[in-house]
């Protein structure tokens, strides 16, 4: 499949990396040449790593890097199987590339999104292709993490569905499907987990380092809620749970206030250098 990708940030190189990796051509689309550069230069040495580790051998750098060209040209997606868009969460912006997308795209490509909270039944209704939207959720760092989250809107097709369970198997992926509801599944039970561990902070129960050791030990968590809100992006973590909260009009899902002040602070995490711990950028 010819994969186009719209968003050359973390999300977006990463699951251009993939794809890639497993022998599918792919445009990647930005607005900002800077940020294609960085892009490759990102993927680039996430490979070096993978061979270092002998995850693959030398020879796929080269083979990996050639399958990826890049384009300032949304246009560029005309002649696309599939394109994932991977932009920032913005509901209105989300919906004006979808329309655009739908204008250029051949009928039978598929329209996905990489949201981790907005509607995929809102992006599809800003198309003449509902049956083949849908929602591609990839986990940070995408090289890595096994899990896609397939989210089906209320139109999407079971040919859809069927072809991005298979491309994401074809990835060494493992995707789970879930329906279109705030948050789907993984941030509607992550983002709150997140929010009560600032509350823990905010009152004073213990210190970020022992909030974070706390749930590694404890509950067997990879990376503490707080390390966890940092890679994120702390802007992002507010952005998803003021949806929850719009849309489920539940007070359990309202940013604690020390969420709100770090935004206000640009604290934003490990892309600012500072959230709830110091990074080097």
């Amino acid at each position: 499949m010819y994969i186009g990708i719209l968003g050359a940030g973390t999300m977006g190189n990463g699951i251009a990396h993939v794809f890639a990796q497993y022998n599918h051509k792919v445009i990647l689309v930005d607005v900002n040449e800077e940020a294609l550069k960085k892009a490759l230069n990102t993927i680039k040495s996430n490979l070096n790593r993978q061979f270092q580790k002998k995850v693959i051998i030398e020879s796929d750098v080269n083979k990996i890097m050639n399958n990826i060209i890049t384009s300032i040209d949304i246009n560029e997606f005309k002649n696309c199987d599939l394109v994932i868009e991977a932009i920032k969460e913005d509901l209105i912006l989300k919906e004006s590339i979808f329309k655009k997308l739908d204008s250029i795209c051949k009928t039978k490509c598929i329209l996905a999104s990489n949201t981790s909270s907005i509607s995929i039944n809102s992006l599809a209704d800003s198309t003449n292709r509902s049956d083949k939207v849908i929602g591609m959720h990839f986990m940070n760092p995408v090289p890595i993490m096994k899990l896609v989250e397939i989210i089906k809107g209320k139109n999407t097709s079971k040919d859809t569905l069927d072809i991005i369970l298979n491309i994401s198997n074809d990835l060494n992926k493992i995707p789970i499907e879930c329906n279109d509801s705030p948050g789907f599944v993984s941030n509607r039970i992550l983002m709150p987990m997140i929010n009560e561990a600032a509350y823990c902070l905010y009152e004073d129960v213990a210190d970020a380092s022992s909030i974070d050791t706390i749930m590694k030990l404890g509950m067997g968590h990879p990376m503490g809620p707080l390390k966890l809100a940092d890679l994120i992006g702390i802007d992002v973590c507010v952005y998803i749970l003021n949806v929850l909260f719009s849309e489920l009009n539940d007070v359990k899902y309202r940013p604690c206030d020390i969420l709100v002040n770090m935004i206000e602070n640009n604290k934003l995490g490990k892309k600012t250098g500072e959230g709830f711990y110091k990074y080097e950028l």
